[in-house]
């Protein structure tokens, strides 16, 4: 009777054990993740923050009408070449 004991002890001790093992793999496994995913994290601050400060650069009135002069031609608009419309009495 007592090494029927001892048996199922000795096997509910490697089962223990095993499970312990198996948490433990786990737990270091979702602590990899997380490092990764921190990392993910920084990293699309980063890309963030740089896109935030070439939003900014591009999207400066200057940088808009050099564009507009150079590449479309365009001209800044005078009272001399401006057209004013009236709305003619009915």
């Amino acid at each position: 009777m007592n090494s029927k004991i001892n048996i199922v002890l000795a096997v509910l001790l490697v089962g223990c054990a095993l499970s312990l093992v198996n948490a433990q793999f786990q737990a270091r496994n979702l602590f990899i993740e997380l490092g990764k995913l921190e990392q993910q994290a920084r990293q699309l601050d980063i890309d963030w923050a740089q896109l935030q400060l070439d939003q900014s650069t591009l999207g400066t009135n200057a940088r808009i009408e050099q564009i507009a002069r150079d590449k479309l031609d365009m001209t800044p608009l005078t009272p001399a070449r401006t057209q004013y419309l009236t709305e003619g009495a009915k």
